[in-house]
């Protein structure tokens, strides 16, 4: 793409010319960078099409910034899960539509109306216990991250959901310090096993989000053993696809209620839900 001027149509095609090699769906990209860019909306793109494009260098820089695979929800700052609009920076992690399905799991076991005591171990962006929170409007809220960045844009998203009343923010590691009474423990943990290759793209994203340890699983068992510790009456957690049978063999001789394991959209085990 040249540096002169050109109408919204014109870039609306060229940004799609320049991504088509890159990316699976251009022309969709093409339009969400340039909604971006100008504030607007689909239909405004329609109606303004011969409109001149302001600002066209701020525009090119986030068009080069995507064609080095800088994902593009941190590029626009705007991530959709669950049916609602999110903001995203680097400093969380990109919320995938499989933990969706975390959503959907602790609902399953909770009543609408329940007075609970709910802790989120590695709030991230916040969309978990925000969702949670807009199902569940008699349940409260610790949410705890050891990433300061992560903690920032959780509190940017409680606060553009209204839930800041609901919702408490702990710079912490997993519970400590936290001793209130918890009801139901949920967790998306790192756990992928340090040292696996992952996508260009992934290297964007905070990496103490991604890798769990050595094996990938290890903070997984510490919220198992929290959760068993302290009496905790609900543990619902993402997991890795291969990570079924170590968990159950890590349970064996423990005492707990029940273990359900959930699949995700593509058939793969990804994650369960631990009952005490």
């Amino acid at each position: 793409m040249s540096g002169r001027s050109r109408r919204i149509k014109q870039s609306q095609i060229a940004l799609a010319k320049a991504l088509a090699p890159l990316v699976p769906n251009a022309a969709r990209e093409a339009q969400l960078l340039l909604m971006h860019h100008l504030g607007c909306d689909e239909l405004y793109l329609l109606a303004h099409a011969e409109d001149v494009v302001p600002n066209e260098a701020k525009l090119m820089e986030m068009l080069r910034r995507r064609m080095e695979n800088e994902p593009l929800e941190y590029i626009t700052n705007r991530v959709d899960f669950y049916g609602e609009e999110f903001y995203i920076d680097k400093g969380a992690l990109i919320p995938r539509p499989e933990t969706e399905l975390l959503v959907d799991e602790v609902l399953r076991y909770v009543e609408k109306e329940r007075s609970m005591q709910f802790v989120e171990v590695g709030v991230g962006s916040g969309i978990i216990s925000i969702m949670l929170a807009k199902h569940l409007p008699n349940a409260r809220f610790i949410a705890t991250d050891i990433s300061k960045a992560a903690l920032e844009v959780a509190a940017k998203n409680i606060q553009k959901h209204s839930l800041q009343e609901r919702i408490e923010l702990r710079h912490t590691s997993l519970l400590d310090g936290v001793e209130e009474d918890i009801d139901y423990l949920v967790s998306n943990p790192p756990y992928i096993e340090e040292g696996v290759f992952l996508e260009s793209n992934l290297s964007y994203e905070p990496q103490n989000a991604l890798f769990g340890g050595e094996v990938g699983d290890e903070i997984i068992k510490e919220l198992i053993n929290l959760t068993l510790s302290r009496k905790i009456k609900f543990f619902s957690c993402e997991m890795g696809y291969d990570q079924k049978d170590k968990i159950q063999s890590y349970l064996i001789n423990k005492n707990y209620k029940s273990l359900e394991f959930y699949k995700d959209y593509s058939g793969f085990d990804r994650g369960f839900t631990l009952q005490c």
